[in-house]
């Protein structure tokens, strides 16, 4: 019974984390905006893409989260 609910319960994160990943993906971000997060905080391509997406394209926004 217990493995049934914990089963159910990473089922629906799973479904869920993959709908947010999709809603991210649909955020429109500026290549230059990209490279700046990139340039200025040293960081990966991906990890700039995400906080970029995650902060709807917002490059102030994303650049604080990185900072924090």
């Amino acid at each position: 019974m217990a493995m049934s609910v914990i089963g159910d319960r990473r089922s629906r994160e799973q479904k869920a984390k993959q709908e947010r990943e999709k809603e991210l993906a649909k955020v429109t971000i500026k290549k230059e905006d990209l490279e700046l997060i990139m340039t200025e905080m040293e960081t990966s391509q991906a990890a700039a893409e995400r906080s970029l997406r995650k902060h709807m394209g917002n490059i102030v926004e994303a650049l604080i989260a990185l900072t924090n």
